[in-house]
């Protein structure tokens, strides 16, 4: 048993405030595998004031110097890799092939498209007799989730750290291991005192903490609907710069020219990668009606083809879910699509292993688009297949949701393909398997979320613009 029993705050591993630990299961034995300290209110505090402490001097470094700290980190993480990816398999429960493939390899993007654009030309624009400059927005708030415990700590950090902004993390209670291999690899980088900071807790006491905080003045976190708009709450009361990147239910839009097996073999893929625990899970597979009985028949084949078990086991396609309490929300979805009328192709409530947070890769066809499965959020190896009457059908469907994180749409005739996805409220969408880009824009539409991760566009998420007239 690993004891991560610490926070890194003021550049220093130190003890929590509190005296309480949080205990952190490995998913596919039910067996607690580490205890983390249950931050602090006063634990914030002690991490936002070195942050901001550290803030003048940080903000006033040369581009150059932040340039060089990345790169450190960046080769701290690559170092460490293989383990951050064996750690995220035992603490997420994602098959260590893609725990390391993605997991662990994602972050080192994230680090690296800084370096690069930090050794770019500073932009500074001249509008008239305006001189337009950015600088540090300040102290930044990070926020993370379960799912992709590390890149979505990265993909904050980094862009936030060459902006010139100093940072405290909170990361998920749930699945925090990797964040104390990412910050040990920031403590062997040399980062100044006070510049990266971790306090570990629950959100309602940690994170509420952090987003209410005076001295912090941008928040940007990724998690769900309902604690987002709490985020965006507490941070509204001092005016603070917010970014959320919430939840998702997209659409993969088969359209009928388009390479059917291809097309759902990929869509099956998508929708159940890391057990269907991503955000961008194109987990609607929308097809021409007079196909769909062929496309759920070959998503049946292609599920099942998901074998679960050990996330260490190489062979292993689908490890558990995160946790109990997961598995159990699955599960009662899958229950509630059964009540409501869908039909279940494979899978289903029953557990594929008598040990472990497991659900079976499920499939369900003939879903009503207005249903509660074809609506909400269900973050689990579920996927609704969706029958359309023609491409403006097709259009409504895709568009009927709260959400626009992702989606997917294919056609043999790329033109037609393309015009569908500019008419898909969507932050990102991929036209016949396009590839993803991670210097490319992230971010939602509607309840999806505010604001932009990923590439420079991030970087205007913790920047403030000045006029300067000359």
């Amino acid at each position: 048993m690993a004891e991560r029993d610490v926070l890194y705050i003021g550049g220093e591993w130190v003890r929590s405030e509190g005296e309480v630990s949080i205990p952190v299961e490995n998913p596919a034995t039910e067996q607690v595998q580490a205890h983390i300290p249950e931050g602090t209110a006063a634990d914030v505090d002690r991490a936002v004031r070195a942050a901001r402490e550290a803030f003048p001097a940080w903000a006033a470094t040369s581009r150059a110097d932040r340039r060089e700290l990345l790169r450190k980190l960046h080769d701290g993480l690559a170092k460490r890799a293989e383990e951050i990816g064996e750690t995220i398999a035992k603490d997420v429960g994602t098959p260590l092939r893609i725990a390391t493939r993605i997991q662990a390899a994602l972050p080192q993007t994230d680090v690296q498209t800084y370096v690069d654009l930090l050794g770019q030309d500073e932009p500074e624009e001249k509008v008239g007799n305006s001189l337009i400059v950015r600088e540090p927005a300040g102290v930044v708030a990070a926020i993370t989730p379960w799912n992709y415990p590390l890149h979505q700590i990265t993909c904050k950090i980094a862009p936030a750290l060459a902006a010139g902004c100093t940072v405290v993390v909170k990361p998920s209670e749930v699945a925090p291991l990797s964040a104390y291999q990412l910050f040990d690899a920031i403590h062997e980088a040399g980062f100044p005192p006070g510049v990266v900071n971790l306090v570990t807790g629950y959100g309602p006491e940690a994170g509420e903490a952090l987003a209410a905080h005076p001295e912090v003045d941008v928040v940007s976190f990724t998690g769900s609907v309902r604690a987002g708009t709490r985020v965006a709450e507490l941070a509204a009361r001092t005016v603070k710069r917010v970014t959320l990147e919430l939840g998702g239910k997209s659409a993969n839009v088969i359209l009928g020219d388009a390479d059917l097996a291809t097309a759902v073999k990929v869509g099956v893929s998508n929708a159940f990668l890391n057990g269907g625990q991503t955000c961008t899970a194109w987990t609607r597979m929308l097809v021409p009606r007079e196909k769909h009985d062929e496309a759920a028949a070959l998503a049946k084949t292609f599920a099942e083809g998901f074998t679960t078990g050990d996330p260490l086991d190489p062979k292993t396609k689908l490890g558990p879910l995160v946790s109990a309490a997961q598995r159990d929300r699955v599960r009662g979805y899958i229950e509630k699509g059964i009540a409501e009328g869908a039909t279940l192709v494979t899978g289903g409530i029953e557990a594929p292993a008598d040990t472990g947070y497991f659900v079976a890769p499920t499939v369900f066809a003939g879903v009503d688009p207005d249903s509660t499965i074809a609506q909400e959020e269900i973050f689990g190896p579920v996927l609704s297949i969706i029958p359309f009457d023609d491409e403006d059908d097709a259009l409504r469907i895709a568009n009927n949701s709260r959400y626009g994180l992702h989606g997917a749409v294919w056609s043999a005739d790329q033109d037609r393909a393309l015009a569908f996805a500019r008419k898909v409220r969507t932050g990102q969408i991929d036209v016949n398997g396009g590839a993803f880009n991670p210097l490319a824009p992230f971010g939602g539409y509607k309840q999806s979320g505010l604001g932009r991760e990923m590439g420079r566009a991030a970087l205007d998420e913790f920047t403030e613009l000045k006029s300067i007239q000359l």
